[in-house]
């Protein structure tokens, strides 16, 4: 049976998850994942997506990211095409790293968008892999928080003035807003994706 076309266009923004081959880890040590976000640069570079929210786990990986020219399935199948040779090559495998195709979820509005990113940076917390958000070194929260530089394929002010025009004030409207899916996780928009707090899958 023929798989259904992608609702996909210019300009379009989309939650993007991707998981491992019968859910096993895709990532082994830390050079696997610094290796993932140097491909996930490089699709950002030619693609000219804008990144919102990133987030590793161990048997798949989070994308919030707008596609201002297009280029959502190119983009996804050049980076875990990429990843996947890479891996293989890597640690001797043969079967596929990745299991089914890419999954995405179109975000249409800031509301939405605000949930998908905050909905990933606690993905770990969730998972019990970490007590706190900023624990985790292989997400996009320290840079968004304001704690670590942030990587330059990540769209920092794009999301940042969603919460406030000064960049100190968005950076604390925006921890705040991330501790607060922690005291009490939101559902998001009906029929807008995963509900918070049900991803608990490392």
């Amino acid at each position: 049976m023929a798989r259904p076309p992608r609702n996909e266009y210019a300009e379009g923004v989309y939650h993007v998850t991707t998981r491992g081959n019968n859910r096993r880890g895709i990532y082994t040590d830390v050079r696997d994942r610094v290796v993932f976000l140097a491909m996930l640069d490089r699709a950002f570079r030619r693609y000219h997506w804008q990144i919102y929210a990133y987030c590793l786990m161990t048997t798949h990986f989070h994308l919030v990211f707008g596609v201002p020219e297009g280029g959502l399935s190119a983009g996804m199948c050049e980076l875990n095409g990429g990843f996947a040779r890479w891996s293989n090559w890597r640690h001797g495998g043969e079967d596929h790293l990745f299991g089914k195709r890419f999954s995405s979820i179109e975000i249409l509005t800031d509301a939405h968008l605000l949930e998908a990113c905050r909905y990933v940076v606690l993905n770990p917390v969730r998972a019990g892999l970490c007590s706190k958000p900023e624990d985790w070194p292989w997400s996009s929260y320290r840079a968004t928080a304001g704690i670590i530089d942030p990587p330059a394929f990540l769209s920092l002010g794009s999301l940042l003035v969603l919460f406030a025009n000064r960049p100190e004030d968005a950076m604390r409207a925006y921890r705040a807003f991330i501790r607060d899916g922690l005291v009490s996780p939101g559902h998001g928009p009906a029929g807008r994706g995963p509900v918070p707090g049900t991803d608990t899958e490392v």
